[in-house]
């Protein structure tokens, strides 16, 4: 079932810390936010509005900029795996002095901006999309779903929008290999692929929230069902992370263009080819049997 967000800032409300393995603190950070209560917001909108600048404030000057208590800072801190404040500090101040690209990597297109802009702002976002992906992705996680979708009878992979593309892509990379797998992204197609998976199957959801209601639905199902259930989102605290038997997390920064599903899907793209490719790794040898077979069927159709 989805988890409902906290609506207050009481000692009550949840407090699950960010789990993302070596991340670096402001991927950690986005990565929980849409869990944080309403006063941990404010807190993290000043840290990811200049983390340069939070490291330089007192708990108590940070605590009146967010208009909040320093309880809330302590407690905020807890939520990224902090001991306390001097910790945050440390880690803002460390992420502060990272290259100059890295930092253009959080900045959104302006109406001034050069086309030379927009390119470096682009590739900034979506290198730094892939570098901090690669960084905090669970080891254990991508080893146990390559492991899963490589002995599947088959693969049902559920994505809707940008997502279903990221699905599409997937499904073509294991199918290329030899897998029996499928992409759906209408919701009624893939809630009965769901209903009709068992044990031995897989079901992949892909969303880059976590909180698409169909997705969230199939691999729900799918799970109930027997299935082995991956999620594959940028939010490891999210309802589809909660329906997943395995988590799979990206660390893409949207800006306000996010209908563009831009650095997202660069992102999730990384974490689809790093599990082909482990997948892929064991039996080798069939592989690449598979992917000359495939070459060889379509080769007369390349003109020369």
């Amino acid at each position: 079932m989805p988890r409902s967000t906290p609506r207050d800032d009481s000692p009550d409300s949840r407090d699950s810390t960010a789990d993302m393995g070596d991340a670096p603190l402001l991927v950690r950070l986005r990565g929980i936010r849409p869990t944080l209560t309403p006063a941990e917001e404010r807190v993290a909108t000043e840290v990811l509005a200049d983390a340069r600048r939070a490291s330089d404030l007192t708990i108590t000057e940070l605590a009146r900029s967010a208009e909040t208590s320093e309880t809330t800072v302590l407690r905020f801190c807890k939520r990224l795996g902090l001991k306390g404040y001097p910790q945050l500090r440390l880690a803002l101040a460390a992420e502060s002095a990272m290259p100059r690209e890295q930092r253009m990597a959080g900045s959104d297109i302006s109406a001034t901006d050069t086309i030379d802009d927009i390119v470096a702002k682009v590739a900034a976002v979506d290198s730094s999309a892939v570098e901090e992906t690669a960084q905090q992705l669970d080891r254990d996680a991508l080893t146990r779903a390559a492991a899963a979708v490589a002995a599947a009878s088959r693969v049902d992979i559920y994505g809707i929008g940008a997502s279903a593309l990221v699905g599409s892509d997937l499904q073509s990379k294991l199918h290329r290999i030899g897998l029996v797998s499928f992409a759906w992204n209408d919701p009624h197609i893939a809630l009965t692929s769901a209903t009709l998976l068992g044990r031995g199957d897989v079901a992949v959801g892909i969303s880059h929230t976590g909180a698409t209601a169909e997705t969230i639905e199939s691999l729900g199902v799918a799970r109930e069902r027997g299935a082995t259930t991956v999620a594959l989102t940028n939010f490891p605290l999210s309802p589809l992370a909660s329906s997943a038997d395995i988590v799979l997390t990206t660390a893409a920064r949207e800006t306000s263009l996010r209908s563009g599903a831009t650095a997202s899907r660069i992102a999730a793209l990384t974490v689809v080819d790093c599990l082909y490719i482990a997948v892929a790794q064991r039996d080798l040898r069939r592989a690449r049997k598979a992917v000359a077979d495939s070459r060889k069927a379509v080769e007369g159709h390349h003109v020369s």
